[in-house]
């Protein structure tokens, strides 16, 4: 989809820029700004290792397994369903860690991890659960305290105020975050994205796909 968009909004400039007699300016600032993108993303490698090389310092030592139990109170409100020793805690700890922190591409295999842990408490493998689907509502607008990368993004191409964006930050995703949580958990309860539901509709239709992987006490028969 971004492809498309990115295309279309191309599309458009070279159009007005011919139709205003502007195409040079266009063509001007296409490759200026191309170079201004390789240097900005040059600038974030030593941001983005530091702080991936510190998420991998924290589960090597074990915190990651404190921050989930730290995070426990918390957890078992917005994830009911996930055993108090299972793996998918932590992952998602690390995961909400590294939201908060603003870590956006460090966040994305966390994420995956964090999903590929809550599958094994999936009985299907084409019906998310509860949890997952709050997990996915969180990545959408999680709380974010630290920024990290848009102020890298801004540092490197303005010399002060890149921090500046830190107050309205944590005030936009605290909203975000709680309006996803609250929509998701009433949308849960609607029969028509109740988990059971839409297995015994997928069963009657034929289109169930037993997952596996389930580690659970309860695994679906066909």
């Amino acid at each position: 989809m971004m492809n498309y968009i990115w295309v279309i909004m191309i599309g458009i400039s070279v159009i007005a820029g011919i139709f205003t007699g502007s195409i040079s300016a266009v063509q001007d600032n296409l490759f200026s700004f191309a170079d201004t993108a390789v240097e900005i993303a040059l600038g974030l490698i030593g941001v983005m290792a530091f702080f991936s090389g510190l998420m991998k310092v924290m589960d090597e030592a074990g915190l990651c397994d404190k921050l989930g139990r730290a995070l426990a109170p918390i957890m078992k409100h917005l994830f009911p369903g996930i055993p108090p020793e299972h793996p998918a805690n932590s992952a998602i700890a690390m995961y909400v860690a590294a939201s908060i922190m603003g870590l956006g591409n460090v966040c994305t295999p966390m994420g995956i991890k964090a999903l590929q842990e809550l599958q094994t408490l999936n009985k299907t493998k084409n019906i998310a659960t509860d949890a997952q689907c709050m997990i996915m509502a969180i990545s959408t607008s999680s709380i974010c305290l630290l920024p990290t990368t848009t102020i890298a993004l801004r540092s490197a191409v303005q010399t002060e105020g890149a921090a500046e964006i830190v107050g309205p930050t944590i005030l936009v995703t605290i909203l975000g975050a709680t309006v996803c949580v609250i929509m998701t958990k009433l949308l849960g309860k609607l029969k028509a994205f109740d988990y059971n539901y839409l297995i015994e509709r997928d069963r009657a239709a034929g289109q169930l796909k037993i997952n596996e992987e389930y580690i659970g006490n309860d695994p679906l028969k066909l």
